[in-house]
């Protein structure tokens, strides 16, 4: 008789809950004002409310709720890029050769 073990692993299985479409959008226009206009975090919380874009939570926006956005981001996707890029060697245990004798 054979016996051996093998052990797969695998990140297939982790839940990925990706950004809503909003979310999306209020990234990408929160990181445009920042770097290509050149504003700040205090005058973009400003323009938003002014423009009557409310937060995830129907809240208006403060300089802080601009960070937590843009660093929430940044944040997830580089754990998005450590997990996904994450291998898993394949464990074989050793082969072991029994006898077995029956009567």
């Amino acid at each position: 008789c054979l016996e051996f073990s093998i052990e797969f692993q695998s990140n297939n299985l982790i839940y990925h809950k990706e950004y809503t479409k909003r979310q999306q959008i209020i990234y990408v226009l929160i990181k445009h004002l920042h770097d290509e206009e050149g504003f700040g975090y205090r005058k973009i919380s400003k323009w938003l409310n002014k423009s009557g874009i409310k937060t995830h939570t129907g809240k208006k926006w403060f300089s802080s709720s601009v960070i937590s956005v843009l660093k929430g981001k940044h944040e997830r996707d580089i754990r998005d890029e450590q997990i996904t890029n994450q291998h898993f060697p394949t464990k074989i245990s050793k082969l072991e050769f029994n006898y077995y004798i029956f009567y």
